[in-house]
This record gives C-alpha cells, sequence and structure tokens, in this order.
C-alpha cells in the first residue's frame, strides 16, 4: 500500500509540475518549487495524518519527481511519457534510496534517468517512430561530437 502511493505521488507531481510549467506558463523552476513547497508545508503542518513512513518519504518522491515536470515541451511533449517517467522515478526510489544515501543529486539522477529511459521507450517499442526528446537528444550527441 505504501509503495503504491509512493508511485501515484511521482506520477502526479511529474504531471502537475509538467502542467504547471508549460500550460500554465510559470516555468520550470518556479512550478517545482511551488508544488514541492506546498507539499512540503502541508507534511511539516500535518505530520500525523498519515504513517510516518510515508510523512517522511511522500515530500521527498514529489520534489524528485517534480524534477521530471521540469523538461521541456520541446523535448517531451506527451503527458503520458512524462507520467511514465514518474512512474519509473518512483521505482527507482522504491528500489534505490538507500543506494543514493550520502550522495548530493540523487534526486536529480534518479529524475534524470528515468526521463531518459521514458524518452528511449518509443525507439524501443516502435520501429522507426522516435519521439521528438529523442531527437533532440541525438542532435546534441551529434553536434558535440562534431567540435
Amino acid at each position: 500500500m505504501t509503495a503504491a502511493i509512493l508511485i501515484i505521488t511521482g506520477v502526479f507531481a511529474a504531471i502537475s509540475t509538467y502542467f504547471m510549467n508549460v500550460r500554465l506558463k510559470q516555468g520550470p523552476v518556479r512550478a517545482s518549487a511551488l508544488l514541492s513547497l506546498l507539499v512540503g508545508l502541508f507534511f511539516y503542518f500535518f505530520p500525523e495524518l498519515l504513517s510516518p513512513r510515508l510523512t517522511e518519504n511522500i515530500p521527498v518522491v514529489f520534489i524528485g519527481a517534480s524534477f521530471i515536470g521540469m523538461v521541456s515541451s520541446n523535448v517531451v511533449s506527451n503527458y503520458l511519457l512524462v507520467g511514465v517517467s514518474g512512474l519509473i522515478f518512483s521505482l527507482i526510489y522504491l528500489n534505490t534510496s538507500t543506494f543514493f544515501a550520502g550522495y548530493g543529486g540523487g534526486l536529480g539522477t534518479a529524475a534524470c534517468i528515468s526521463l531518459l529511459v521514458a524518452i528511449s521507450l518509443p525507439f524501443f517499442i516502435k520501429k522507426h517512430k522516435v519521439s521528438n526528446g529523442y531527437l533532440v537528444l541525438r542532435k546534441l550527441i551529434f553536434k558535440r561530437n562534431k567540435n
């Protein structure tokens, strides 16, 4: 049950941050910071509302997954891919949270990994159809190799 709540939190955080970033035109930093602040303050003022494990982990998962929502609409223009990235992030967090202990940037690294995995999924699932994000990433790689 706890894992399901954290997975839902990750998906919701990624999609809501992306929505606020792209549709409401608040920008990536403002969208992530505002939503993360609201969730953090909610659990700060109401710590007894849920179990101690959820009260401790929901804000962390929300903050990490909100990094996914900071992606540009030029890279990912599909809410489904953003949601899948949030799901992948939550699974990474649940299975490797002790691995990142003591390392700065563990949430951002997990968010980056989950976004790259979600961007590459269409390349492996559909033949000759790739997402816009994959094409932008490929263009950046080839541009750096030419210099």
